[in-house]
């Protein structure tokens, strides 16, 4: 959809963009971070051309921009900035209206889509269509921006951050709501913003910036278990992905290694596995290790004849969890279903390892015992 490459910028003689290659797919949710003056703004501008590059070329849906009218690109890229940007004479139906009015849209085809992005954003069309600027709270207008940035329906929105002069409450909200949308309307949004964790609640993939270049582009969740070096986990913060729990999945935090036999044993041999592995339990795999069944040494004690085989008495609905939940499916699931272990299995059904109450206690206090190390 949009591609940067080998783009450089000078000012003067500073270079403040050096030689970035980036790709963002249609559809996708792409957040610019980094510290003040890396870039992020410089590489946002760029996109609709209010900044042009020293040198490299930028696409969309293949073609050069550089061969594209400023005036024409820009009429179909939405463009929402901190400021709001809204002219300060114009009602709120005038201001979501100007570029539609510039294309000579019909006025009822006009109006139709003004009240429909006004409800989009959650405002009353009725009760703001006709106020100025002025009138409104710091939110409503931000979201007044961005029901104008939504008017003609482009396939691209830029986003210099919007929220950031925004209180935590309605930042929020507005944060959530721009999630919705992007759910719903799966536009291209590009997405500048200082704060990481704006950024690790909106994109798709993160881009953390600094001097000019890209340190990492990848998912929030790559991001934070793999920093591509120790400025980026520096920047995102040490042990972060321990606050984002819906992140942490059951690959994670497993036991690799749980202890494991075949339905074919006996139970004097069960008893003895668990002896000399201090456990109080047994997975039971197939020839391929495919999980089939589980059995523990309270099942193993309410029968006499201890010569009969695990697949006789061994529980085969299995609870199990897949290696990509997250911990917090896993807590629920365990809560749900009264049990103090999950199995862990991958896609194929093979067991992968073994999740406990205590191994999650350990894993858990470790984390927060580096925490405060840190601290």
């Amino acid at each position: 959809m949009i591609e940067f490459k080998d783009i450089n910028k000078k000012f003067k003689n500073k270079e403040v963009i050096k030689k970035i290659n980036l790709n963002i797919n249609r559809g996708e949710f792409v957040v610019l971070i980094g510290p003040s003056g890396c870039g992020k703004t410089t590489t946002l501008k760029m996109i609709n051309k209010l900044i042009i590059p020293t040198s490299g070329s930028i696409y969309i849906d293949g073609q050069d921009i550089a061969d594209v009218d400023p005036i024409e690109l820009r009429r179909g890229i939405g463009y929402v900035i901190q400021q709001t940007g809204l002219f300060p004479h114009m009602t709120v139906g005038e201001n979501i209206s100007i570029v539609p009015t510039l294309r000579k849209w019909t006025h009822k085809k006009i109006m139709d889509k003004t009240i429909t992005l006004l409800k989009m954003v959650g405002m009353e069309p009725d009760t703001y269509m006709d106020r100025y600027p002025c009138e409104l709270s710091g939110g409503q207008q931000q979201r007044v921006g961005v029901a104008r940035a939504f008017a003609t329906d482009p396939e691209i929105i830029l986003m210099d951050e919007p929220f950031s002069a925004l209180d935590p409450i309605t930042r929020n909200q507005l944060q959530d709501e721009l999630y919705n949308l992007q759910q719903e309307l799966k536009k291209t949004i590009v997405f500048v913003t200082h704060d990481m964790d704006e950024a690790l609640k909106l994109g798709d993939r993160i881009c953390i910036m600094r001097d000019g270049g890209i340190l990492q582009f990848d998912t929030a969740e790559k991001i934070l278990k793999n920093p591509a070096s120790i400025y980026v986990e520096e920047f995102i913060g040490k042990n972060r992905i321990w606050k984002q729990p819906e992140l942490i999945r059951a690959k994670d935090i497993m036991i690799t290694e749980p202890i494991k036999t075949s339905a074919n044993r006996t139970l004097v041999q069960a008893v003895e596995i668990m002896k000399s592995s201090k456990v109080d339990s047994l997975l039971i795999v197939d020839k391929e290790d495919k999980l089939t069944g589980i059995v523990t040494l309270k099942d193993i004690r309410k029968h006499d004849n201890k010569s009969i085989k695990l697949e006789s008495i061994m529980e085969k609905e299995i609870k199990a969890v897949n290696i990509n939940e997250s911990l917090i499916d896993i807590l629920k699931k365990m809560n749900c279903y009264k049990v103090g272990y999950m199995p862990v299995i991958d896609d194929n059904s093979k067991l992968a390892g073994l999740i406990t109450k205590s191994s999650l206690l350990s894993v858990l206090t470790t984390q927060y015992i580096d925490q405060e190390v840190d601290i």
